[in-house]
């Protein structure tokens, strides 16, 4: 199993992970792994009705940001929340995130984004 390149706990810094969840299909991703724990990356594409390519921007921009971690088994890729790391570098953070996305807001849902979330 290889681990690709992921920033040190301490290293991780406060805008860019908000800069990464700001993108509403990363939250998405985020919303996933919370509840999966883990995701194959290519069944998480699939289900996220984008392009190869542009989930495989949206996976490293999490990467990179400290979000997720994300390891090769073969020609697979897993992707993980690095929950234990950003409560430690953010108390708190996470959960607030994800249970502010997950409240119904007075904005329209898209077809896709309902069928992701039912």
């Amino acid at each position: 199993m290889r681990l690709l390149p992921h920033p040190a706990t301490e290293d991780i810094e406060l805008t860019e992970v908000l800069r990464a969840l700001s993108d509403p299909v990363r939250l998405e991703i985020t919303i996933r792994l919370a509840i999966a724990g883990e995701m194959n990356c290519t069944t998480a594409a699939d289900h996220l009705g984008v392009h190869k390519s542009t989930a495989s921007h949206h996976y490293r921009a999490l990467r990179e940001a400290g979000v997720v971690e994300t390891k090769q088994e073969g020609r697979l890729k897993y992707m993980s929340l690095r929950r234990t790391d950003l409560d430690a570098r953010f108390p708190g953070l996470l959960d607030a995130v994800l249970h502010a996305a997950n409240r119904p807001s007075r904005r329209p849902v898209s077809a896709h984004q309902a069928d992701a979330r039912a």
